[in-house]
Order: structure tokens, then C-alpha cells, then sequence
């Protein structure tokens, strides 16, 4: 029989205050392997974090020439406006901050940068525009059709984005939540996630 499997996106951080809250979410995929580990700390997960990736970070612009672009140059005023995920609640905004502060250049950037909830949003930010320049997910620039240019921010100036899931609570006794998080333990599942950056 064939089984739906329904996905919500959002920032990690506020996805874990949902499910805390009773959010009907049965597995939690995350940027960063703290927020489904708090999950388990706070009893709102059955069994620990499995790894599944490892996140990168690019530079990514519809309008700019990326190739050779260092973070420090960054700083100069022809990039313009920057978006980043909000460091609050979303991994690779916390990590983008990272690399602007490791650079050198958080205090110069910071008025021109635009915030997304989400990694996702703050793709959209750069693609449409609304930013020249954004700081984003390598694998959402992978998986785009949208034109544009990226350069990879050296893994050397921020923590190491190790990606886990967890089955929560709700998600104990479902079958097919079971069922999924093998598959994306499976072979053919890392071959999907490994061509997608």
C-alpha cells in the first residue's frame, strides 16, 4: 500500500518548540544534532539522534560573480545586502554568523544583513533579490534550478554542522515512521542526500 509522509519545514529551534509543545511531528530531521539531543533530554523523543549529513555552507548570489570570493570580501559595499538565517533559532544562521565573526567582519556586515526564518526563506532573499549575497545551505543551492553562483565558506570558521534525526514520542509506534528512518539510514537514501551537496 502506498504511504504519505507529510514535511513540514522550519528553523530547527523553532521546530523543537513545537514538538515540546505537542506538535503532531512523528520523526525531528535537524541542521544541528543539539536540538533533536534536547528532545531526548527533555523526554520528548524515543531513542537517541541518528546522524544522516553534514551540512555546508556557500556564499550564493543571483547577481554577483562568486568565484574566488572569500568571506572577508564580503565587507565591501558592492555585495550589499547579506542574508543569513536568524542565529536565534537556525543552525546555519548561528554557523553564518560564525564565519562572518571568524572573518573579521561581523561589525562592518551587520547593517546590511537581511534575516530569514529559515534557510529556506533566506535562499528565497538571495534569489529574489531582496539580498545580493546569501549565506545558505550548499545543498539548497545543489537542488535549485535558480541561476546563480556560489563559493564555499571554508569549514574553518564555524562548528561542523552534523545533521541527526530523532523519532519522537508520537512517532514510537508508528510503523511507517519506523519504516522511514531506516530508509534514510539505506544505502540508496545517503546516494540522494550525497548528490545534493
Amino acid at each position: 500500500p502506498d504511504s504519505r509522509i507529510d514535511v513540514t519545514y522550519g528553523s530547527s529551534g523553532n521546530l523543537l518548540t513545537q514538538i515540546e509543545q505537542g506538535a503532531p511531528f512523528e520523526i525531528f530531521f535537524s541542521a544541528d544534532s543539539s536540538y533533536p539531543q534536547q528532545l531526548v533530554e527533555h523526554g520528548k523523543a524515543s531513542g537517541t539522534p541518528v546522524p544522516y549529513a553534514l551540512g555546508h555552507l556557500v556564499m550564493w548570489s543571483a547577481s554577483i560573480d562568486m568565484k574566488g570570493v572569500q568571506v572577508a570580501d564580503l565587507a565591501q559595499a558592492k555585495f550589499g545586502r547579506i542574508a543569513i538565517a536568524n542565529p536565534q533559532h537556525a543552525p546555519y544562521g548561528m554557523r553564518a554568523e560564525q564565519a562572518l565573526r571568524a572573518a573579521g567582519i561581523w561589525d562592518q556586515v551587520q547593517s546590511r544583513l537581511v534575516f530569514g526564518d529559515n534557510i529556506a526563506q533566506t535562499a528565497q532573499f538571495a534569489q529574489s533579490g531582496n539580498a545580493q549575497v546569501g549565506l545558505v545551505a550548499e545543498s539548497l543551492v545543489m537542488g535549485s534550478p535558480a541561476k546563480g553562483s556560489f563559493a564555499a565558506v571554508p569549514p574553518s570558521l564555524y562548528e561542523p554542522l552534523k545533521q541527526s534525526f530523532v523519532i519522537t514520542q508520537r512517532g514510537a509506534g508508528n510503523a511507517l515512521a519506523q519504516d522511514f528512518a531506516r530508509y534514510v539510514q539505506s544505502a540508496p537514501a545517503k546516494a540522494i542526500l550525497s548528490r545534493y551537496g
